[in-house]
């Protein structure tokens, strides 16, 4: 059975952020919003401006240390101007872009290890307020880091259209997974991992996930009942790391399909679980758990609304059988300025709970394997 990536018999008011994306099959582009149309590119005087927006690009770096540009793109009308980000040997992100001569350039160092996960880079800028922020996240789960570009310039929206549909104009790296772009300034950290039609349970019996508020009872997967303090939701391109993982019924306790985040993680335990880790139960990424049999990736339209329910202690709740971790967000409360990009930005962080670290531990991608390669036997 297919499944949609939005909540039936819910009105859903398209979100016009997401206007491009471009991977190695192709790009779209809508200056309008990719939520509303799909039917190409409509005509864009050549000095429209992108005052405030969002590029969001996926990766992974060289295992050779080689220094990789990641994203270029020149022009030289209506006015000369320039946009690059690289990754350096090493470890380290510079991003260069200008209008004329005025030039703006900012490094953003990472410590290199040698692994070859995905890095998730994100410039947002907005030019009015004088503001841009580069951060690099690894979807592993490693605490986001920043850099402060100066005074950064609009881009221009024909330049966005370009980017996105034109490859003979611009210059990607053959690692990167894919890039899109947004008109408004997009929220970085802690990530939404739920689908809307997910069914959670509660005291009343399964509800699909979106259609949860704040105040709202869940009941725990020890079948405790516990208030929802905020629900949060994000619409982010289907692509890369952000696109849905399958979960089939009747793998993982499931009594029905749903579709999470890759990074949505899962509680599992049971006899291989403790013979192979020493634990209970261990948390892991939907992503590590793609076979092509008990999950698989998903499919859908480009852009995907993600939920999530931010809860007192970090509590796992149910969704149709199975165990799932909810929102965690660690200390996150005690750091305005990430708090301020993150998808609990306008929330008084007073009534924000602080989460200790998760009782199990998370699995790493070869353990993943090993788990269930046994299940499997």
């Amino acid at each position: 059975m297919r499944h949609g990536f939005f909540c039936a018999n819910v009105p859903w008011r398209p979100d016009l952020a997401w206007i491009g994306i471009s991977d190695r099959f192709g790009g779209c582009f809508a200056a309008q919003g990719l939520a509303c149309s799909r039917q190409g590119a409509s005509e864009i005087a050549e000095d429209t401006l992108m005052p405030r927006g969002t590029l969001l690009l996926e990766t992974r770096l060289s295992p050779e240390g080689r220094p990789q540009t990641l994203l270029a793109f020149n022009r030289s009308h209506p006015w000369p101007g320039s946009f690059s980000l690289q990754a350096l040997p090493g470890g380290g992100i510079i991003l260069v872009e200008a209008q004329g001569d005025d030039m703006r350039h900012v490094t953003l160092p990472l410590e290199s290890d040698g692994r070859m996960d995905i890095l998730r880079l994100t410039y947002s800028w907005d030019a009015p307020a004088r503001w841009a922020q580069l951060c690099v996240e690894r979807p592993e789960g490693d605490a986001p880091t920043f850099a402060r570009p100066h005074a950064p310039h609009p881009l221009l929206m024909a330049d966005a259209q370009t980017i996105t549909t034109d490859a003979r104009r611009r210059t990607v790296d053959g690692d990167v997974q894919f890039f899109a772009l947004s008109d408004r300034v997009e929220s970085v950290g802690p990530m939404p991992g739920l689908t809307s039609e997910v069914p959670i349970a509660t005291p009343q019996g399964e509800v699909p996930v979106c259609k949860l508020k704040r105040g709202d009872l869940v009941v725990t997967h020890d079948g405790k009942v516990v208030p929802i303090l905020q629900v949060v939701k994000r619409v982010v391109p289907a692509k890369g790391n952000l696109r849905p993982v399958h979960l089939r019924a009747p793998y993982f306790g499931l009594r029905r399909d749903i579709l999470v985040a890759p990074q949505q993680r899962l509680v599992i335990g049971g006899s291989e679980v403790e013979y192979l880790f020493g634990r209970e139960a261990v948390l892991v990424p939907a992503r590590h758990l793609v076979n092509g049999v008990s999950a698989l990736k998903g499919e859908g339209p480009d852009l995907v609304t993600y939920h999530h329910l931010l809860l007192p202690g970090h509590e796992v709740v149910m969704a149709a059988g199975c165990p799932l971790e909810s929102l965690y967000i660690g200390r996150l409360r005690r750091k305005p300025e990430p708090l301020a990009r993150s998808v609990l930005a306008g929330f008084d962080r007073s009534r924000l709970p602080e989460h200790a670290k998760p009782v199990w531990p998370v699995l790493k991608p070869f353990e993943a394997v090993t788990l269930a390669m046994n299940r499997a036997a």
